[in-house]
């Protein structure tokens, strides 16, 4: 299925969809009057690639710079590159998150809920993953009160805490119960419409959307597993006992784009139309790689010109090397000529979800089977054969197996799941404010709030500051954790 012009069809719908949806979106029990002529086969795929497009788009370009995916050598890049986040991420936070991917779910969820639940119930589950963007991006944000138009024209800003576990007294529902609710509708009877060829992920199938709803719980658990070790231990075991999750690659979320103008995918429209000479390989993920001998799955990630890697140092002011021969993101993000799809929660992940949840937390299973499970799904998933796999594993015995303190093997996953996660920056930064692994030194020249440490939140929006007065006033600096970092 073709999707003209992406973004401009996500604004397009959402600036006139949100003066209709003035009902709690969290009320599940109610259906209120339809809102909008727009059916719910046009709102999915706009729901759907909306989140993605923000997943891929100038956020991922912030939050890859700041784990040395990549380095940035020009304009916008460069500037995150040294914590300089001036006047950045309006068109995130207003068109493609909350009046784009948060604005089309809650209609999605108002809309012929009674008679067609799945649309409901796949649009909570989407939502949640767009809500988890906003506060692991910015901390604090509006999330109870968002996304019900007139109701709430300045939404108040809801704790990190109380958007992932709720707050019963503020009448909030949490991101584990919001994704619960979701599954609880996939499991409802009455579906007068289903979507097809509308799902251009899971064809409409409500069994594999309950597996994204289940890794989605894993997810949002092992995220606040720092601040409530409990409750992630449970969320995680009882995912693991219904055996209901993602466990092939087949079953990833993967969202797809075309080859057209106007619906490729952000990186390759970034990289090789938009901004082509702004960022390329960075030399500390080079060398990252070159230490663990793992140059054959390098080059499935990033081009090798002339038969050589070519990186960039994070924050440096030497001249770059000339564009024909700086490695970039390779055709497994960008496909043929902007095609790839996204990759937004997959098998690979779940399994070192998994590893660090028996490792830590004390889940069932064996980390150390499912942290090599996670390196062999992702190095499957980007193309490399099954013979450059066992050959790496054979060569590699002590980077394959965990070993040592429950730190170092915990050390361990996350720098396998941080090189896995290239391409979704956010998750990989998700990882390191929660973790602290992998080691990264600051860049070269960094700048910002505090030039001493690796951003742990992204600065509010100007727009967001100028117009809502209850946004946070003076508004926490970079260098503030979130309440489930390390």
């Amino acid at each position: 299925m073709k999707f003209s012009n992406i973004k401009n069809l996500v604004l397009l719908l959402t600036a006139g969809l949100l003066l209709g949806s003035c009902k709690k979106y969290l009320d599940v029990n109610s259906t209120p009057n339809n809102p909008t002529s727009v059916p719910p086969s046009v709102l999915l795929p706009n729901t759907t690639i909306g989140i993605a497009f923000a997943n891929g788009n100038d956020l991922n370009r912030a939050s890859s710079a700041l784990v040395q995916h990549i380095a940035g050598v020009a304009n916008q890049t460069a500037s995150y590159d040294v914590y300089n986040f001036s006047g950045a991420f309006d068109n995130q936070w207003n068109g493609e998150l909350y009046n784009g991917a948060i604005a089309n779910s809650v209609v999605l969820i108002n809309l012929d809920s009674a008679t067609s639940p799945i649309y409901s119930g796949i649009a909570k589950l989407e939502m949640a993953y767009a809500f988890s963007m906003v506060t692991d991006v910015w901390g604090d944000v509006p999330y109870s009160q968002a996304g019900q138009g007139l109701k709430f024209l300045t939404p108040r800003f809801d704790k990190v805490q109380d958007i992932y576990q709720g707050n019963a007294t503020l009448g909030i529902t949490g991101l584990l119960d919001l994704v619960k609710s979701g599954l609880a509708d996939l499991d409802k009877p009455n579906n007068a419409l289903k979507p097809t060829k509308d799902d251009i992920v899971y064809a409409g199938d409500a069994t594999k959307w309950k597996r994204f709803g289940n890794s989605l719980l894993l997810k949002f658990a092992m995220q606040m597993s720092n601040t409530n070790a409990a409750v992630a231990k449970s969320t995680i075991q009882s995912v693991i006992d219904g055996n209901n999750f993602i466990n092939a690659n087949t079953l990833d979320f993967d969202v797809p784009f075309g080859s057209s103008v106007g619906n490729q995918n952000p990186i390759y429209s970034f990289n090789y139309v938009n901004r082509p000479g702004d960022q390329m390989l960075s030399l500390r993920f080079l060398n990252l790689m070159r230490s663990l001998n793992d140059t054959v799955r390098l080059a499935r990630l990033f081009t090798k010109p002339n038969g050589a890697f070519t990186g960039y140092d994070n924050g440096t002011t030497t001249a770059a090397p000339a564009q024909a021969s700086r490695s970039q993101y390779g055709a497994y993000f960008v496909g043929t000529t902007g095609s790839a799809s996204l990759h937004l929660l997959t098998n690979y992940q779940v399994n070192f979800i998994l590893a660090e949840a028996a490792l830590v937390l004390g889940t069932t299973g064996d980390a150390n089977a499912y942290y090599q499970a996670g390196i062999k799904a992702h190095m499957q998933k980007i193309g490399m054969a099954d013979a450059d796999i066992t050959a790496y594993f054979t060569a590699n015995p002590t980077i394959v197996t965990l070993a040592g303190t429950t730190e170092d093997k915990r050390k361990q996953i996350i720098t396998q799941k941080y090189i896995s996660n290239v391409g979704n920056g956010i998750e990989a930064w998700n990882d390191y404010r929660r973790t602290g692994y992998p080691v990264l030194a600051l860049p070269n020249n960094p700048g910002g709030d505090d030039p001493t440490v690796i951003p742990t939140r992204l600065p509010y929006t100007n727009g967001e500051l100028s117009n809502n007065p209850n946004a946070p006033n003076p508004r926490p600096l970079v260098n503030v954790k979130l309440w489930w970092a390390k």
